[in-house]
């Protein structure tokens, strides 16, 4: 397995791409309730490779990743040849930028001495989907990039 296995509710929530997954193996609705109660190592199998699918297929389409923690901000643009990345970080200890309060901080101080950006760009490896699949696993989230195409304006 190249990713990770889809949560159940994530399974519950692709129910008919994961019937139309299995009508193109040929398996029925019976069979795979006879493949579940008899050989489980082969249901496992078919989850973990319809998992793998569904994580192709998003992140093929990823464009932007954010990872935002209590005192930085990480945003990526996940660019055709490389991967772009503006940094913020907060030196005030007091803010949270997690929180509502924190983030109005932000929005109102982000030209203050107590915010430092940093702009970098990496090129990825020899797998793109695996680069953006790793940094999700680390706690980003897929967004449509406007904090950093907004950030880019301002500083870039």
């Amino acid at each position: 397995m190249k990713y990770t296995r889809l949560t159940k509710q994530q399974l519950e929530e692709l129910h008919p791409e994961f019937i139309n997954f299995l009508a193109t193996q040929s398996i029925t609705a019976d069979e795979w309730d006879t493949i579940k109660k008899e050989k489980p190592e082969v249901a496992e199998q078919e989850l973990d490779v319809f998992s793998d699918l569904i994580w192709e297929g998003v992140l093929g389409k990823v464009g932007y990743l954010e990872n935002v923690s209590a005192q930085h901000m990480h945003l990526f643009d996940c660019a055709e040849k490389e991967m772009k990345l503006i940094s913020v970080k907060v030196m005030n200890p007091d803010i949270d930028l997690t929180t509502k309060i924190g983030f109005d901080w932000f929005k109102k101080n982000w030209q203050s001495d107590f915010v430092e950006y940093l702009t970098a760009s990496k090129a990825y490896s020899e797998d793109v989907s695996l680069d953006k699949f790793q940094l999700i696993q680390q706690g980003a989230v897929i967004t449509k990039g406007e904090l950093y195409q907004w950030f880019e304006n301002v500083i870039g």
